[in-house]
């Protein structure tokens, strides 16, 4: 399959694709001429990858992973467990500074309304 088909396909640009092809996540070949052919499993790899970076996992911890996926990506295999664990802790480590941020941005709003408010 040409790369114009894989990507109506899966609904994913050319060029996004040449980057999954570029991190390792996706292969190809060459066909005479030099254009890109996929196998026809390549579209199930593609919304593997997309289901994977919708969970938040960078390109580098999916080219790890992808191997472990089978199905649509929802389930993997139990080899990727410390991967997943690592980047759950990650994302709740971002989440509790964005807590904190907003806490922080919520106490100087209302810091100034009261300046406010009192000039008035």
């Amino acid at each position: 399959m040409k790369i114009g088909e894989l990507s109506r396909e899966t609904g994913v640009s050319a060029r996004l694709l040449r980057y999954y092809e570029e991190q390792g996540l996706l292969t190809s070949y060459r066909a005479e001429g030099g254009h890109r052919r996929y196998d026809s499993g390549a579209p199930v790899v593609v919304r593997r990858i997309r289901t994977l970076l919708a969970a938040g996992l960078p390109t580098k911890v999916i080219k790890d992973v992808l191997p472990c996926v089978s199905g649509s990506g929802d389930v993997l295999d139990a080899c990727t467990l410390g991967h997943l664990r690592e980047r759950l802790t990650i994302l709740d480590a971002q989440l509790a500074e964005i807590g904190a941020t907003r806490d922080a941005l919520a106490a100087i709003l209302t810091a100034t309304e009261r300046a406010a408010t009192v000039a008035a």
